[in-house]
C-alpha cells in the first residue's frame, strides 16, 4: 500500500503532520471498522444487524439501578443550586458513591458495578435528564479519569487505587495545556527519569482538568525524551498530596456546567515513583486516545438526555400555549420542529448504543465509530434543544424554565472530547486513509504491476474516468416495511464511495489542507453511519412490536421514517456543495477580515496566554473580580480522609 506522505505536492510540513498523525494514532488494526468499510463503497451489515441486545442479568441489574438514580435526580437533586451556586456539594458525590453510580464500570472485585459501557451509559443518559454538571463530572471520574487505570494499569496499581475510586474518591485526567488542546501531542509539560531510577521529575501545568480540585487521583500526560533521542507522551498517576503540586485555581466560570470545576494545576519538580508509571513510556496519547473513546459516548449519552427531555418539554408547552386562538402544535413551522426533534433523539439514541456496544463486545477499529458518536449527538442534541427553547419561546429563555439551563449546558458538547471542527477532518482522514492509499499505490505502480492489477484498476478506472458508478450494496434481513429506506442507504453509499474517488482526483495532494471539502465528505460519511445504526434499530423495534406497538412505538417509527428522509437530504446537499459552493468568495471574505483585524490594536482584545505570537502578552485582561472561587478542602488529605 503506497504511503500519503509520498504523494507529488505534499508540502515538507504536511507531510510531517501526517507522520506525526500516523505516530499518534498508531498502525491501522487488521479488520476495518464499519465507516471505514462506508468509504470502499461496503454495508458491513455483521457490524450493525441485529441491533445488539445487553445481556439479561446486566441489563435487569441495570434498570435497577437507572430507576433508583431517577427517582433520586427527580425528586432530591439540587440542579437549581448546583447551577446557581457553581458547586456540585459533596453529599451528592457521597450519594451516587453510594447508588455506585460513580463505581459503575470499575470491577467487582474493587469494589465496584462490574456493569459494561452501555449500562454506563444509560446511566449518563438519565442523569443528562436533570443536571448537565453531574453528567459530566461522574463522566470524568470515570470514562477518562479512572478509565486509564482500569484499561492499562497493571494489577499491583489496581488493587492500590481503584477500590476508592469505587468509593469515595474522585479522579481528574490532566491532558489539556494553556497551549495545548486539540492538538494532544503537543504537550508541554515534561517528565524525565531521575538518576536513581527510581522516580520520574514532572514540571508543567495543566488547564481544564475537570474535578482536579476535588480529584484524589491525576493521570498526568507529559513529553519524555526516548532512549532513541526522540520525544514521546508518557502517562503518570499524581496524587495531589505529592510535593511540588499546586492547584492554583480551583474554579472557572462558565456558561454552562456551571456545577463542575476545571482546576488549573501546577507541577514543579514533582518526584513521581516509577511505580506511577501507566502502561509504557512513550505510550501517553494511546492511553489518551483509548479513553477518549469511552468520554465521546458519555458525552452522548448526556447530551441525548438533555435533548430527549427538552424535546418533552416543548411538545408539552406546544400543546397547552394557544397564541391566535390555537395551540402552539398546530401550526405547521412548530409540528416541523415538533418531527426534527423526534427524528433527531432516535437516531441519536441509535447511534449512541450502537457505539456502546461495539465497546462492549471489543470491536478493534472504533476510533472513528466513536468520533461519529460524538459529533453526530452534540451537533443533532444541540438542534434538539435549540428547537425546543424555540417553541417555548421567552419562557424557554428565563432561569426558572429548565430549557434555559439544558441550553447552557449543551453547547459545550460540540467542543470538548475533540471539537466538532477537528472531528469533521479525523472522519474524513483517518475514515479514508485506507482507500486512499490504496488509489495512491493503483496510480504510481509500475506498469507491469498495473497489469496484474487489472482486474482491480478497470472498476477503479470506470468510476474515476467514466463516472461509472459501482453496485449498491445490498442490505438483506430487514423487515419488509423497510426495504425502501434499505436500498435507499445502499444507493447513497454507492454515491459516496463514488464522490470520495472524485473528490480525491479533482483536489490530489492539495485535500491534504482543504477542509472545507473533507468536512462535506465527512459530513455524508457521519449521515450514512446514522442511517445505518437507525435502521437497524429501527428493524428490531419493527419486527418486536409488529402493528401492535402502541403509541410510543408509533411516535419512534414515524420519527425514523422521517429521519431517513432528513439524512438524504443532507447527503444530496453535501455532494451539491462540493461542485457548487462559495468557497472562492470565502477565501476572499476571510482574507479580508483577517487583513483588518491585523490593524487592530491588540490591547483592545483577549489574547491566548500562550500564543507564539510577538503579541503575547499585550492583550486585554481578561475581567475576572466577579468569578467564585472556592476554599475547597486541604489538600494535604484527600475530600474523604
Amino acid at each position: 500500500m503506497a504511503d500519503l506522505k509520498s504523494m507529488k505536492g505534499v508540502s515538507e510540513k504536511d507531510r510531517k503532520l501526517i507522520a506525526e498523525a500516523e505516530d499518534l494514532l498508531g498502525p491501522e488494526p487488521e479488520s476495518m471498522g464499519f465507516v471505514k468499510n462506508l468509504f470502499w463503497g461496503r454495508f458491513r451489515a455483521d457490524m450493525v444487524m441485529p441491533y445488539p441486545a445487553g445481556n439479561p442479568e446486566e441489563v435487569a441489574r441495570c434498570d435497577q439501578l437507572v430507576a433508583e438514580l431517577e427517582d433520586y435526580l427527580k425528586n432530591e437533586h439540587p440542579s437549581v443550586q448546583i447551577d446557581q451556586e457553581q458547586e456540585i456539594p459533596r453529599w451528592v458525590i457521597d450519594r451516587l458513591f453510594k447508588m455506585g453510580v460513580l463505581g459503575m464500570t470499575i470491577p467487582k472485585e474493587f469494589g465496584g458495578g462490574g456493569f459494561g459501557i452501555t449500562s454506563y451509559n444509560r446511566a449518563l443518559e438519565t442523569i443528562g435528564k436533570y443536571c448537565g454538571s453531574t453528567a459530566v463530572m461522574v463522566s470524568a471520574h470515570q470514562s477518562i479519569g479512572c478509565k486509564a487505570l482500569m484499561l492499562f494499569g497493571t494489577d499491583e496499581q489496581k488493587k492500590l487505587w481503584l477500590p476508592r475510586l469505587a468509593s469515595d474518591q474522585l479522579s481528574a485526567f490532566c491532558l489539556s495545556e494553556p497551549n495545548v488542546g486539540c492538538d494532544a501531542g503537543g504537550q508541554e509539560t515534561t517528565c524525565e527519569l531521575s538518576e536513581d531510577g527510581e522516580h520520574y521529575i514532572l514540571n508543567g501545568e495543566k488547564k481544564w482538568a475537570t474535578s482536579g480540585a476535588l480529584a484524589g487521583l491525576f493521570t498526568v500526560m507529559s513529553k519524555q525524551k526516548m532512549a532513541d533521542g526522540k520525544t514521546k507522551v508518557t502517562a503518570l498517576v499524581c496524587t495531589p498530596d505529592m510535593d511540588g503540586i499546586d492547584i492554583f485555581q480551583k474554579n472557572r466560570s462558565k456558561c454552562g456546567i456551571r456545577g463542575t470545576w476545571q482546576a488549573r494545576i501546577r507541577f514543579t519538580n514533582v518526584k513521581v515513583p516509577k511505580f506511577n508509571l501507566m502502561h509504557k513510556e512513550g505510550r501517553g496519547l494511546n492511553v489518551a486516545l483509548t479513553c477518549l473513546n469511552y468520554g465521546r459516548c458519555t458525552l452522548s449519552a448526556g447530551m441525548l438526555g438533555g435533548a430527549k427531555r427538552a424535546m418533552d418539554q416543548a411538545i408539552k408547552w406546544g400543546q397547552t400555549r394557544y397564541q391566535f386562538g390555537d395551540p402552539l402544535a398546530e401550526k405547521e413551522l412548530v409540528r416541523q420542529r415538533i418531527a426534527n426533534m423526534a427524528a433527531l433523539t432516535y437516531a441519536s439514541d441509535a447511534v449512541l448504543y450502537m457505539t456502546t456496544a461495539m465497546l462492549d463486545r471489543g470491536d478493534q477499529d472504533i476510533m472513528v465509530e466513536t468520533a461519529v458518536c460524538k459529533v453526530f449527538c452534540s451537533e443533532m442534541g444541540w438542534r434538539v434543544v435549540n428547537d425546543a427553547m424555540q417553541i417555548m419561546g421567552g419562557e424557554g429563555y428565563m432561569t426558572e424554565n429548565e430549557i434555559e439551563r439544558i441550553f447552557r449546558d449543551s453547547r459545550i458538547n460540540l467542543i470538548v472530547e475533540g471539537s466538532n471542527d477537528l472531528m469533521w477532518s479525523f472522519v474524513f482522514a483517518y475514515g479514508g486513509k485506507q482507500l486512499g492509499e490504496w488509489m495512491l499505490g493503483v496510480r504510481e505502480a509500475p506498469l507491469g504491476k498495473k497489469l496484474s492489477m487489472l482486474p482491480q484498476i478497470l472498476p477503479l478506472a470506470a468510476e474515476v474516468f467514466l463516472g461509472i458508478r459501482k453496485s449498491a450494496p445490498k442490505i438483506t434481513g430487514v423487515h419488509e416495511s423497510l426495504r425502501g429506506p434499505a436500498e435507499r442507504l445502499g444507493r447513497m453509499i454507492s454515491e459516496f464511495t463514488y464522490q470520495f474517488k472524485q473528490a480525491s482526483k479533482r483536489y490530489d495532494a492539495a485535500i491534504v489542507n482543504r477542509q472545507v471539502v473533507q468536512t462535506r465528505l465527512a459530513l455524508v460519511a457521519i449521515q450514512l453511519h446514522a442511517w445505518s445504526c437507525t435502521l437497524s434499530k429501527l428493524d428490531r423495534d419493527v419486527k418486536a412490536n409488529g402493528s401492535n406497538g402502541g403509541e410510543e412505538f408509533a411516535r419512534d417509527k414515524a420519527a425514523a421514517m422521517h429521519f431517513f428522509d432528513l439524512s438524504e437530504l443532507e447527503i444530496q446537499k453535501q455532494f451539491r456543495d462540493l461542485y457548487y459552493h462559495a468557497d472562492d468568495t470565502m477565501f476572499a471574505a476571510a482574507d479580508a477580515a483577517i487583513a483588518f483585524s491585523e490593524t487592530q490594536p491588540a490591547s483592545d482584545f483577549i489574547i491566548p496566554e500562550r500564543t507564539p505570537t510577538d503579541l503575547r502578552g499585550k492583550g486585554r485582561t481578561p475581567e475576572r473580580s466577579a468569578v467564585k472561587q472556592f476554599p475547597g478542602v486541604s489538600r494535604e488529605a484527600s475530600p474523604t480522609e
